[in-house]
């Protein structure tokens, strides 16, 4: 069981569905010392040969409730799995389970797709299961893009599952990540002084270095506030040109 006593510094990279992420997460694996842990889209593409995140997105009501508890346990286990093999000094996630509370199951719940007596399970048991399972997070980076771009960027890569999404969609989904993380509205008392950096993502930076040593530029500034990070990871910034 993973506790804030052996689990290392964490920060989770946060923003709405073709913010970037997985772009920034390639990003920093590449070029900083961290252990980067991605989302378990492979578990949740094949649960026993379904493919879950494409019933979600194609039977929303029927399956939100399913998905998002799934999407919490498959996270705390892609966490806990990466905290024994971690040889570096701080982990970066892909999202987390507090973007599916704040962002996406509230949304859902928000939009009808998750009803009243299963909103108020899952608080229950998110509740109970975060203080026993999931250390608190030293920070949340948070990569702000407008919902145009993101519905822009969906369509380029055009992944089966997303098909379905709308830039109506999008939109809420942005504004829940506004109200959360930005003016940190009805959330938890523990999460209210986690800090949190602000990354402008409209910009493409997939091929662009000078934009990609600058967002770990403010990475490095990010995380010498909380932790002291290795020299060699603003050398390693350097090699970005």
């Amino acid at each position: 069981m993973l506790t804030q006593k052996n689990q290392p510094p964490y920060f989770c990279v946060e923003g709405g569905i073709g913010a970037g992420k997985s772009t920034f997460l390639k990003v920093i694996n590449t070029f900083l010392n961290a252990q980067v842990i991605y989302e378990p889209h492979a578990k949740w593409q094949n649960v026993g040969g379904e493919n879950i995140l494409e019933r979600f997105y194609n039977d929303t009501p029927r399956w939100a409730y399913t998905f998002q508890t799934y999407a919490f346990v498959t996270r705390v286990m892609e966490l806990e799995k990466a905290a024994l093999t971690n040889m570096q000094p701080f982990q970066i996630s892909e999202r987390s389970v507090f973007s599916d509370r704040y962002c996406f199951a509230k949304n859902c719940y928000e939009l009808g797709t998750i009803n009243a007596l299963e909103w108020k399970l899952y608080q229950e048991w998110f509740e109970w299961l975060v203080g026993t399972y999931v250390p608190k997070p030293s920070g949340f980076i948070y990569l702000q893009t407008d919902p145009i771009v993101c519905y822009k960027r969906i369509l380029k890569r055009n992944r089966q599952e997303e098909t379905s999404v709308t830039l109506e969609y999008l939109q809420l989904l942005h504004e829940k990540h506004e109200k959360w993380l930005i003016h940190k509205e009805d959330v938890a008392p523990y999460l209210k002084n986690v800090p949190v950096l602000v990354i402008p993502c409209d910009e493409d930076f997939e091929h662009n270095r000078a934009i990609q040593k600058a967002h770990m530029a403010k990475i490095i500034d990010f995380l010498e506030v909380q932790y002291e990070i290795p020299g060699s990871l603003s050398a390693r910034v350097e090699m970005l040109v």
